[in-house]
């Protein structure tokens, strides 16, 4: 009884996590983000942020300062007006006007997923496993990506892959390919918080 009962919450848990990861006709980049649209209306406010990182099992402090940072950064690029700039608003439809530099070009400027750039990634860097990263292959990366006097794309860059890292490294320090390739769809945004949902649970039975 025990493991149908885990069985159907699991189910009940994918049906209400995984809804919107497959957006018909939107980018990568907007799959991406979307994640961060808790309540699916096309635009991610600061405390929409917030939850997204609590969610994902981050803590207070940092899910406060992320939240900040990352709208304060992309509100003023992707808001076209249409919507008050007082809680920091990030427009979904418009994300492709925050991609910054010093990154791994696995975005076009359209926001579309680019497989070649993303194929680089383990052609240059992955030395010790042919689809996976090391944590100092990880720096080797960030560190070839980087682009003169771009200071705010190399920060978001470190700022966005060590977060992964440490959120998505699996028990032997690696960063995984499909793991990779998940988070530039967002799919594993769903997939981790469908997770840690699942953890509580199982530890409230």
């Amino acid at each position: 009884m025990a493991k149908s009962s885990s069985a159907s919450c699991l189910l009940l848990l994918l049906f209400i996590v995984f809804p919107g990861i497959n957006g018909s006709n939107q980018t990568a980049l907007q799959k991406h983000v979307s994640f961060f649209d808790r309540d699916k209306d096309g635009v991610i406010y600061l405390q929409e942020t917030y939850e997204g990182f609590r969610a994902l099992g981050f803590g207070v402090a940092f899910s406060s300062a992320a939240s900040v940072l990352i709208n304060g950064f992309l509100s003023p690029k992707t808001n076209d007006g249409s919507i008050s700039s007082f809680s920091l608003p990030v427009l979904v439809d418009n994300i492709q006007k925050g991609i910054h530099g010093s990154d791994t070009g696995a975005y076009d400027t359209e926001g579309r997923f680019v497989s070649e750039k993303f194929e680089e990634i383990f052609q240059k860097h992955a030395h010790t496993n042919p689809n996976a990263l090391t944590s100092d292959e990880l720096n080797e990366m960030l560190e070839a990506n980087q682009q003169p006097n771009d200071f705010q794309g190399r920060v978001a860059s470190h700022s966005e892959w060590d977060s992964l890292f440490s959120l998505a490294k699996d028990n032997n320090g690696l960063l995984q390919r499909d793991t990779i390739r998940s988070v530039y769809d967002g799919s594993l945004f769903y997939k981790l918080e469908g997770e840690k949902k699942v953890s509580q649970m199982k530890a409230w039975w």
